[in-house]
């Protein structure tokens, strides 16, 4: 069994979202552990991506820096 400290608030959310959904406790923590995984090793590969590019001088232009920033308004 592995244990962990969770705020008060979140472990009521928890319990409360588990009866409302007639869930068990494990398929909630399964579920959203797979999603924040799935998120943040593809966050985490973009990064490595981009990070490789750099090191290999693949930065933007001052002309697309100006543009992208010219689209996003005020």
């Amino acid at each position: 069994m592995n244990m962990i400290a969770i705020d008060e608030n979140l472990l009521k959310r928890f319990h409360h979202l588990a009866c409302e959904t007639h869930r068990t406790e494990a398929e909630i923590i399964e579920e959203a552990l797979s999603i924040y995984i799935n998120n943040d090793a593809q966050y985490v590969e973009v990064l490595c991506q981009r990070m490789d590019a750099a090191d290999r001088g693949e930065f933007a232009s001052e002309q697309q820096v100006n543009h992208f920033f010219s689209t996003l308004g005020d």
